[in-house]
């Protein structure tokens, strides 16, 4: 019987789950996390305090994560693991619009509007308005009628309606589908700079650093059609300042818009706005 010592635990540990996990899989991620995390440890001469500490602050990122609140996938953004991921699975052509994060505040369920609606919960002073259109095609230039396109963002105070009290109005979020030509238009507000929530474990860790917690302004788009994969993406004013400082590595060239600046008038989907608002066009390309 070979008992642990200090020399052969990590493989003492490593083959057990190699050898008796019911599947193929699960025996090579729990194996290799174990080599993996072991030499994590050795590395750093983790202290037993350190580790007490560090199951104390997992316990908390825990309790802390509910139905809207994910904290646990703040943290894989926040240590880049949510974006390497994306891109170690982008695998599409250069002409098909770039994937991005998810994020911790996408909620499922969202209203529809009609063609040229508002987002709910946007108020005629509310922010600077945008309209927002564009079109939804396939890899061969062919227009997708009826593709289904979630869009979530903050509001003019920097606020989700993930971040609010459980029970309050939809907030900045709605469904539309393309028409017959593949066509969007909504009406919105121009997103801004916003910290992500530090008012728990991610937000000690950060304490700790003097990491940004500031993500450039961005709008959240998950575009869906028969027969192709859905599409997770999110769109940055190229204008932004925190692009290359985004605490989460979500911002990508390809996915940078030019957010126009209109005079008061009429707008693109028949509003009349009486100060100046902005327009933008964003294409997505599916493959």
């Amino acid at each position: 019987m070979s008992y642990a010592t200090l020399q052969n635990i990590t493989e003492l540990s490593a083959s057990r789950w190699q050898e008796q996990a019911k599947d193929p899989r699960t025996a090579q991620l729990m194996s290799s996390l174990v080599r993996h995390l072991h030499e994590f440890a050795r590395e750093n001469a983790l202290s037993m305090e350190e580790w007490f500490e560090a199951t104390e602050w997992l316990s908390r990122t825990g309790q802390i994560t509910n139905d809207t609140r994910k904290e646990f996938i703040l943290l894989s953004d926040v240590l880049g693991l949510s974006m390497m991921l994306e891109l170690l699975h982008d695998s599409k052509p250069d002409e098909a619009t770039q994937n991005t994060l998810l994020g911790p505040f996408y909620i499922p369920g969202s209203p529809e509007i009609p063609y040229g609606g508002r987002l709910p919960g946007i108020g005629d002073d509310d922010g600077i308005p945008l309209i927002l259109s564009g079109t939804v095609r396939g890899l061969d230039g062919e227009p997708i009628a009826g593709a289904t396109i979630d869009v979530w963002q903050n509001d003019h105070t920097g606020i989700y309606e993930a971040q609010m009290p459980e029970g309050s109005p939809v907030l900045c979020r709605a469904i539309q589908h393309s028409r017959d030509d593949g066509s969007y238009m909504f009406r919105t507000v121009m997103p801004v700079d916003y910290s992500i929530p530090t008012d728990g474990p991610v937000g000690e860790l950060f304490a700790k650093t003097d990491i940004s917690d500031v993500r450039p302004a961005h709008i959240h788009f998950k575009v869906g059609a028969e027969g192709h994969p859905t599409l997770v993406t999110h769109i940055f004013d190229r204008q932004s300042t925190r692009l290359e400082s985004d605490p989460v590595f979500g911002a990508r060239d390809g996915l940078l818009v030019d957010f126009i600046e209109q005079e008061a008038g009429t707008a693109p989907n028949g509003d009349a706005i009486d100060r100046p608002y902005r327009v933008a066009t964003l294409d997505f390309a599916l493959v």
